[in-house]
């Protein structure tokens, strides 16, 4: 606790007299100069509960001490209170400018010495309890807000665990590994940052690519509801055998409405429409809502595109795979249905990405530069 005055006065009855009055109460070091004044300061200034201050003393005078305490933050901390006998306004007002507390004008009267010291103590002990609670406060919040972060974290980290199995077990059903949702979550993930990159004012950010790429998992979700003797039949579908499978689209999507008080509606708006709208066509030749254009929500339009890119690569019990060659040509030739032009450019700058593509060891966080800031205090 602070408990100690300093009296800084180049006249010694000045000092003796300020010491009768106060030392009742507090410690009492005095100074004669400014020089001494900061002396002293420099090794109590942890104790200093006031300084009286005379303005106008030889050579080294009280707009000195002034400007030390002000430029080394003392004045946060320890009240300054002027005392001087015939002080000009200009004078006054000049110390007013650093911040000094209060005046005491001479002749000293004994009882507004101590109340004013007091009331300034006081409201100088009182600031510092306030600001003492107000940080406990903040260090309080901030440990909050670093465990709810956390566990924003690891429910994301979750969320997208829940995500890829569901995408696994639909493949696995197709009898198809489950690296094919991991090739379409990295294509996608390729594709929404080169949207990025060429097309800046179009609100595309690493966090919404990484969100994307990673709801990309659950596009063919609905699956799970197609039977096997359609979803597994290597010939060509009937109109009704093809109606029902072009249905998982719908039923995907209901899927993941059912979902949706398990993720943020950020993710799950994401998730519905890649569902509902991946085989959505830019010319509206596609379905099941025949949509076109931007029409079509961009996380759909990203998504289709890396699936049919891994569809034609991969073989499947229908058909062999293409070359990485081929399935380029194909998908930039329109052979697959119109895509976004826009969509189709990010696809040409990537092809030697997308040929070289290792799903094994591609990970959205290598482009995620959000979350390291706070993930060291998280564990």
């Amino acid at each position: 606790m602070r408990n100690k005055i300093l009296i800084v006065d180049d006249v010694e009855l000045n000092r003796d007299i300020l010491s009768d009055m106060l030392e009742e109460d507090y410690d009492i070091l005095t100074a004669a100069d400014g020089r001494q004044a900061i002396t002293i300061m420099n090794s109590e200034i942890e104790n200093i509960a006031v300084v009286l201050l005379d303005l106008v003393m030889p050579e080294v005078d009280g707009f000195y001490v002034l400007n030390i305490m002000k430029e080394r933050n003392w004045m946060k901390d320890i009240p300054v209170v002027i005392i001087s006998g015939d002080a000009t306004v200009e004078v006054e007002t000049r110390a007013l400018k650093f911040g000094v507390n209060d005046f005491i004008h001479k002749p000293f009267n004994v009882n507004i010495v101590r109340q004013r010291v007091k009331n300034i103590t006081d409201l100088y002990n009182y600031r510092k309890q306030i600001e003492e609670r107000f940080n406990t406060q903040t260090d309080i919040l901030e440990k909050t807000n670093i465990l709810l972060r956390r566990q924003a974290y690891e429910l994301h980290q979750n969320n997208a665990r829940i995500i890829d199995i569901l995408g696994t077990v639909v493949e696995s059903r197709n009898l198809e590994s489950g690296e094919h949702i991991h090739r379409v979550k990295g294509y996608t993930h390729l594709l929404a940052l080169e949207y990025m990159r060429l097309y800046p004012d179009e609100g595309m950010t690493k966090h919404r690519a990484k969100l994307i790429a990673s709801a990309s998992s659950l596009h063919d979700v609905g699956k799970i509801a197609i039977p096997d003797s359609i979803l597994l039949k290597p010939g060509r579908f009937s109109p009704d055998e093809f109606a029902i499978m072009t249905a998982h689209t719908s039923k995907g999507a209901a899927i993941v409405k059912e979902m949706s008080d398990i993720w943020d509606e950020e993710y799950g708006t994401a998730c519905y429409e890649i569902c509902l709208y991946h085989h959505e066509r830019w010319d509206g030749k596609g379905y099941p809502m025949h949509k076109k254009g931007d029409e079509i929500p961009l996380s759909a339009q990203l998504v289709s595109l890396a699936d049919v890119y891994d569809a034609l690569v991969s073989e499947r019990c229908y058909k062999d795979a293409f070359s990485p060659e081929q399935a380029y040509e194909m998908i930039v030739g329109g052979e697959c249905g119109q895509f976004n032009p826009k969509i189709i450019e990010c696809f040409k700058n990537l092809k030697d990405e997308f040929e070289n593509f290792d799903a094994e060891n591609y990970s959205l966080e290598e482009e995620n530069e959000d979350l390291p800031d706070y993930m060291s205090q998280l564990f």
